[in-house]
């Protein structure tokens, strides 16, 4: 039996492979997990996104905390990081994410923070699954009667704690700058708005009319098209897109040109390295950061630590070293000063009290990383077992890396969900990297079959 809790939580097409069921059964887990120590009834936080499917787990994962005997407190849609600040700020023994992200409408996910506010580590998420078997095959546990019967709360102020909490994390003023914000028809559209305008911007809001369906529907953090066009039609300054649970940030400058996860973390730390609010001069990336980027880091006299791809990964690493800042290029960035997720508004804010501190156009500021053409390509391959030692593939990644010398990288890594490799090159010249890339692919589909 595969493991029921993927990368980011247990993942699905709504009342397809994630049924309503389940969610009920993973309401009634957590309460039991985590309500094992406690003598008083267990506050569990519910927050969604805008899918239509969200209301229907929402409702199904109540029961099953209330079941339990728990109290079951329904924030409505909210961003994903603001449920992980209220989990901890209230003192709630867990929060629950109903949100399958950036993918399309049909597909939902249900994913947990412990107490402290931070993401479950595997462990835990093995003991909830070890609960929802057990429940699913004998269901033995007690289940409280009378007064003892959880009970729902419907808490319509806890949004505006959280973006109570969003105005705090900068002391800039962003009047005089003109904005355009994509807001996915996600869980951004209320939050994000009324955050900037506080801040004293002139915001464009464009994609916050959620009606169940059209959350990322060609919009959002994947889908930049709208909001370049928006950007340079309504002479802004400066664009801003969430996906649709709003974890994830990437921007637009003033021409159009797109501002990834590398520019934003460049951005960032350079203004924090000048205020000394760096520490240890340094920033935590994954092996999927542009060469660019580690160049621009370098000549600002930064350091950079590498992880393998994933928050979990950059997360890790920064509190075990003290770093401060950190994500990916997907836009995943994490201020652990402030945070202890991901948050998509919390680095849009930093992003723009960045590029109000400079006194310069975004284009200005991003100008000092230049980004490399990188090339991937996918190779399906019957096994992943063994790539790694393979005399074929490592002399033609070894050929591939000569070819490109100083100037470039290849990188070359299995997908963790499916039989693929992945090959990935990183240079100056679009038209040599297609040739490295397709010649090792070349070589390990024939080799891995």
């Amino acid at each position: 039996m595969s493991r029921l809790f993927g990368t980011d939580g247990v993942r699905g097409e709504a009342n397809v492979s994630l049924m309503p069921e389940l969610a009920y059964r993973l309401g009634r887990a957590a309460t039991i997990y985590f309500g094992k120590e406690s003598k008083k009834q267990p506050i569990i936080l519910i927050g969604r996104d805008t899918r239509i499917s969200g209301q229907m787990f929402e409702a199904a994962l109540a029961a099953g905390i209330c079941s339990a005997g728990g109290i079951a407190s329904i924030i409505g849609v909210i961003p994903t990081p603001g449920v992980a600040y209220l989990t901890k700020k209230l003192h709630a023994k867990a929060g629950i994410v109903i949100s399958a992200s950036h993918n399309p409408f049909g597909d939902n996910g249900i994913k947990f923070f412990g107490g402290d506010g931070y993401k479950l580590p595997d462990a835990v998420e093995d003991e909830l699954e070890k609960i929802v078997r057990q429940i699913e095959t004998n269901d033995d546990y007690p289940r409280p009667t009378g007064k003892n019967i959880g009970r729902m709360e419907y808490r319509t102020d806890l949004l505006a704690q959280y973006t109570d909490f969003l105005v705090t994390t900068t002391e800039e003023n962003f009047e005089g700058m003109r904005i355009v914000l994509d807001c996915a028809n996600g869980a951004a559209y209320e939050a994000m708005p009324k955050v900037l305008r506080r801040l004293g911007a002139e915001v464009k809001v464009i994609h916050a009319l959620p009606n169940g369906t059209n959350i990322n529907n060609g919009c959002g953090s994947t889908h930049l098209e709208s909001l370049q066009k928006a950007v340079i039609e309504n002479k802004a300054d400066f664009g801003i897109a969430h996906d649709g649970d709003a974890d994830r940030c990437l921007c637009v400058d003033e021409k159009g040109e797109v501002i990834d996860g590398d520019h934003i973390l460049v951005m960032c730390a350079t203004e924090m390295k000048k205020a000394g609010t760096l520490k240890n001069d340094t920033v935590v990336s994954t092996v999927m950061a542009n060469i660019g980027f580690h160049k621009a880091l370098k000549e600002a006299g930064i350091k950079v630590e590498v992880t393998k791809v994933g928050d979990r990964y950059v997360l890790e690493n920064m509190l075990a070293n003290g770093h401060n800042i950190g994500g990916e290029q997907s836009g995943h960035i994490i201020f652990t000063d402030y945070s202890t997720t991901g948050d998509g508004l919390l680095t849009a804010i930093q992003v723009l009290a960045s590029l109000k501190k400079s006194g310069k156009k975004a284009s200005e500021v991003t100008a000092v990383m230049t980004t490399y053409p990188q090339l991937l390509v996918n190779v399906k391959v019957k096994s992943k077992e063994g790539w790694e030692n393979n005399a074929a593939i490592k002399e033609a990644i070894a050929k591939g890396e000569k070819q490109l010398g100083d100037n470039g990288r290849i990188l070359v890594r299995p997908s963790g969900t499916e039989e693929l490799i992945r090959v990935m090159a990183e240079g100056q010249n679009q038209g040599e990297l297609e040739n490295i890339c397709n010649a090792i692919a070349d070589v390990v589909k024939r080799e891995q079959g």
